[in-house]
């Protein structure tokens, strides 16, 4: 039995998105989805945990079977893990975006938490840069486009740990004020960010005028996912955060080039990778990050276009994949969070899923939407979806 996990991070919004009052994922093509629903187990799963934020790596770890509310040390610590960063205990990890701010100061606003979607060269130049600077005590490590990681020795337990500093994508358009009052409390850090604005606002062609840490927490320490559910199990995706949760969790992270986290990216590299592992393993997660960065653009248009190829050039193929490997199998397709047009930021709101057996058909909607599935299964957490998964693929 083989299980597949397809993953449109942020493809849930709400209505009135599009035309007609409809939502991105309803103005879609998505006549695969659609026909796989017919015959499926659909309804809706609350990925977040009740008083956690909404953010991919609390749902994606919660999909993957881990509670959060034991295992979740912040972002940070995520994206650390898939670089294999040689942290610790006592360290904390910051996520650090590169970032476009209007000014560095308490009436400044957040403009872009992407710095323009700067690409990984450009990036990784400034940073290089910035690492010249660094006081004692802090390192940073490059990673790709504007995702980093700021890391603070020995820190685990000082004032760093304490403070909130609220997520770029969160943000946008309103006062950084608050997150600057609450750097303060941390004099080393906010000091180096302080000099890296400086640094950044001259010389430099790129949108990126400021570093943003946020996230921070202790490294990440998770189970061993085949040792949890019996399954040897990869991952497939262009961000550190679910590559970090499978490495952290002993999961084979596959490697695809071309894989970009935006509309452009190596859809069919991405199925090529998660069938070829299934040749030989027995869980493929594939995560598709396109569709939530179009919801934080605020590109009603371009989302609906992000999900009409995730089920045109991932469900699709991967479909057909499935079949022809010859062996029962069951498809799970869903997201992490929605990503409201409107909101341009993440929101907790349970989420669509459906789950397809290739042995046993059920009877589902017509149709793959928000509105759809809410009749169907309501599923209180993402380990509780695995394990209903798990139990109807080995019933």
């Amino acid at each position: 039995m083989k299980f597949v996990y397809l993953i449109a991070d942020g493809m849930s919004g709400w209505p009135g998105e599009m035309a007609g009052g409809r939502t991105a994922l309803e103005a879609a093509h998505t006549p695969t989805l659609d026909a796989l629903t017919r015959t499926a187990l659909t309804g809706q799963c609350r990925t977040v945990p009740q008083g956690m934020p909404p953010g991919s790596d609390v749902a994606n770890m919660a999909l993957l079977g881990f509670a959060p509310e034991r295992y979740h040390t912040g972002r940070g610590p995520i994206e650390a893990a898939a670089q294999g960063l040689d942290l610790d205990a006592d360290d904390l990890v910051w996520r650090m975006n590169l970032v476009t701010v209007s000014a560095y100061a308490p009436e400044g606003r957040m403009e872009d938490y992407s710095a323009g979607h700067i690409d990984t060269p450009t990036a990784a130049a400034l940073i290089e840069r910035l690492q010249q600077s660094l006081p004692d005590g802090l390192e940073i490590f490059c990673g790709v486009q504007y995702r980093h990681l700021l890391v603070e020795r020995n820190a685990g337990h000082g004032p760093s740990a304490r403070i909130h500093v609220r997520p770029p994508h969160d943000i946008l358009g309103e006062s950084i004020g608050p997150d600057l009052d609450a750097l303060a409390a941390a004099p080393a850090l906010a000091s180096f960010v302080r000099n890296a604005h400086s640094l950044l606002s001259h010389g430099n062609p790129s949108r990126a005028n400021a570093i943003w840490p946020w996230g921070q927490g202790r490294p990440l320490q998770l189970p061993a996912f085949e040792a949890s559910f019996g399954l040897r199990g990869a991952v497939i995706s262009a961000v550190d955060l679910v590559r970090g949760l499978g490495r952290a969790a002993g999961m084979e992270v596959l490697e695809v080039p071309g894989a970009t986290g935006l509309i452009d990216t190596n859809y069919e590299g991405k199925v090529a990778a998660a069938l070829e592992f299934l040749q030989r393993g027995d869980f493929a997660y594939l995560h598709v990050e396109a569709p939530d960065e179009c919801g934080h653009m605020g590109d009603a248009a371009l989302k609906t276009e992000a999900i009409a190829r995730f089920d045109a050039r991932i469900v699709a193929p991967m479909l057909e994949g499935l079949r022809a490997l010859g062996e029962p199998f069951v498809l799970v397709v869903t997201c992490d969070h929605a990503t409201p047009v409107a909101e341009r930021t993440h929101v907790a709101d349970p989420v669509p899923f459906l789950v397809y057996q290739s042995e046993h058909a059920a009877h589902g909607p017509e149709v793959f939407t928000e509105a759809s599935t809410r009749s169907g299964v309501q599923i209180s957490s993402g380990p509780e979806l695995l394990q209903l998964v798990l139990a109807r693929g080995r019933g």
